[in-house]
C-alpha cells in the first residue's frame, strides 16, 4: 500500500486531519561521509597500528608503507592504501578501486546497473496538478468523477484518481501512480517502484554534500561525497545474496587535501552487518588523514 505510506505522514503533517492514527516515525544514521571539521593532513607514510577496533594488522606495511592489510571478523579484509594524484583527479584514481571492489560482486553491480538504466529511462511519475493555488479558502472534494478527488488550500494541492495520487506542498512534492511513486522534498529526491523492488534516493546539501543510493532486489549501492575541495568519499555495495565470491559487502572511504594524497581504506566482508568492518576502516582513515 504504498500510496498510503507516502500520503498519510503528509496529510497528517500538513493539513492537520483528524483521523490520522498512523505512526509517524523519524530517524536518522550516522552518515557514510565524516562532517568536514578541519584541514585534511598531508601524509607521506601510512600509520598502520597493530590493532584498531575488531581489526588486527596482517605482517608490516608494504610498499614502502604506503598499504597496510588487516583482517577482521568473520574473515572480513580492509586494506589501507596511500594513493598520490600525479595529476589525475580524485575521481579518477578511486574508479580503480571501484571496479576492483565490484568485480568481486558482479551480480550485485549489474542489478544496480538494470536499476540506473530504467530510472534513466522513464523518470519520475508525471506531474499532471501544476503548483498548488492560492484560493483564499479550501475547496474540497470539488472535482469528484468517479473516484478523482480534488483539493485545493492556500500552498496545498491534492489530486487523487483511484490509487494514484498527486501531493504539492511548498518545497514539497509527491506523486503516485500504480506501484510507482516519486518523492520531492527540497533538494531531497527518492523514487520507487513496488513492481520492481528497487528504489533510487538522492539529495544534495547547500554545502555541496550529496548522496546518491540506489537499490533494487537484494542490492544496494550508496555513494556519498563532502562538499568542499578536499576529498571525504565513501561508496559501499552491497548484497543480501552471498557472491561467487562470498563477499556481502565492498566499499571504500577515502580523504585527501586538495591535489593529494589520498588514503584509502577498501572493505570486504562475507557479513550482511557492515557496520563493523566499515567503522574501523574509517578509524584508520581518520588515523591517517584526519576529520
Amino acid at each position: 500500500m504504498l500510496l498510503r505510506t507516502l500520503l498519510i505522514p503528509t496529510l497528517c503533517a500538513a493539513a492537520t486531519l483528524a483521523a490520522c492514527d498512523d505512526a509517524v516515525r523519524i530517524s536518522s544514521t550516522r552518515s557514510a561521509v565524516t562532517e568536514a571539521s578541519g584541514v585534511l593532513k598531508v601524509v607521506k607514510t601510512l600509520q598502520c597500528p597493530q590493532t584498531i577496533g575488531a581489526l588486527t594488522r596482517k605482517g608490516s606495511a608494504s610498499a614502502g608503507g604506503t598499504v597496510c592489510s588487516y583482517v577482521g571478523p568473520r574473515g572480513a579484509e580492509v586494506s589501507l592504501h596511500l594513493v598520490p594524484l600525479d595529476g589525475d583527479t580524485p575521481s579518477d584514481a578511486l574508479k580503480t578501486f571501484e571496479q576492483q571492489l565490484s568485480s568481486d560482486m558482479p551480480r550485485a553491480m549489474a542489478t544496480i546497473g538494470a536499476a540506473a538504466v530504467e530510472a534513466d529511462a522513464t523518470g519520475a511519475p508525471a506531474d499532471t496538478t501544476g503548483p498548488a493555488e492560492d484560493s483564499g479558502g479550501v475547496a474540497a472534494g470539488a472535482a469528484a468523477a468517479g473516484d478523482r478527488t480534488s483539493v485545493r488550500a492556500p500552498g496545498l494541492a491534492i489530486e487523487t484518481t483511484g490509487e494514484d495520487a498527486s501531493v504539492h506542498l511548498p518545497g514539497v512534492r509527491i506523486d503516485t501512480r500504480g506501484d510507482k511513486a516519486s518523492v520531492r522534498i527540497g533538494s531531497f529526491h527518492i523514487d520507487a517502484d513496488d513492481s520492481e523492488g528497487s528504489a533510487r534516493v538522492s539529495g544534495a546539501g547547500s554545502n555541496g554534500d550529496d548522496v546518491v543510493i540506489n537499490a533494487r532486489d537484494d542490492a544496494t549501492e550508496i555513494r556519498a561525497s563532502a562538499g568542499g575541495e578536499a576529498t571525504r568519499t565513501s561508496w559501499i555495495l552491497t548484497d543480501n545474496r552471498s557472491s561467487e565470491s562470498g563477499w556481502r559487502v565492498v566499499g571504500y572511504e577515502a580523504r585527501g587535501p586538495v591535489g593529494g594524497p589520498l588514503v584509502v581504506a577498501t572493505v570486504r566482508s562475507r557479513d550482511g552487518d557492515r557496520e563493523r568492518a566499515l567503522e574501523d576502516a574509517r578509524a584508520l582513515v581518520t588515523l591517517n588523514a584526519g576529520e
